[in-house]
């Protein structure tokens, strides 16, 4: 990777913590970090010929404002968003679908393009449209879909040598306990009120 790239990389990177640390917080300025952060990995994923990966960032992209106006529209109703949580039939049908996406994008990205490791880069893209969405909607599970979200991760960067990406992601899967903890705590003090 030229230093170009490399530059570019770090930058997303310290927006991508900026948005994760921000969103431990239920700070609405997470979703701005998240925004610019994934606007520089579009770039950097499709020069990585990971495609998938590429149209994920353009989903966060989107997903950015959807969360903003979300957490937004509460705020000025002085109705803030609620963390809540999934049924276990829920979580099953999310999981199989996850799966399922996976396979038949992986397959057809195996087959008709030159994308790098097309099953890992789809499960991961799957993966983080519906833990983005459960994040906009403070769905507590959220954290547990993004900690094997980017377990995987971690292995797939490091393949196509985006080396501070996958540092990112090893420092994801710490904050992300952080994360949990702080919304447990906070949906069960929402249960007492």
């Amino acid at each position: 990777m030229n230093n170009y790239l490399f530059i570019f990389e770090a930058i997303a990177v310290f927006l991508a913590v900026g948005y994760l640390l921000l969103a431990v917080k239920q700070d609405i300025r997470c979703w701005i970090a998240g925004i610019i952060s994934s606007t520089i990995y579009l770039f950097l994923m499709f020069q990585a010929n990971l495609y998938m990966e590429s149209m994920l960032q353009i989903f966060y992209i989107l997903m950015g404002f959807y969360g903003w106006l979300q957490w937004n529209i509460k705020a000025e109703d002085d109705k803030s968003l609620l963390i809540t949580t999934w049924t276990f039939k829920k979580h099953f049908l999310v999981v199989s679908s996850i799966l399922g996406f996976s396979l038949l994008f992986g397959m057809f990205l195996g087959t008709y393009t030159q994308a790098a490791l097309p099953f890992l880069d789809s499960l991961t893209t799957f993966g983080a449209l519906v833990a983005t969405y459960m994040v906009a909607k403070k769905i507590l599970e959220n954290w547990i879909y993004w900690f094997f979200i980017d377990a995987i991760s971690v292995m797939l960067f490091l393949n196509r040598e985006l080396y501070l990406t996958a540092l990112l992601f090893c420092i994801y899967l710490i904050i992300i306990f952080f994360g949990l903890r702080t919304w447990i705590k906070e949906y069960k003090s929402q249960e007492v009120a």
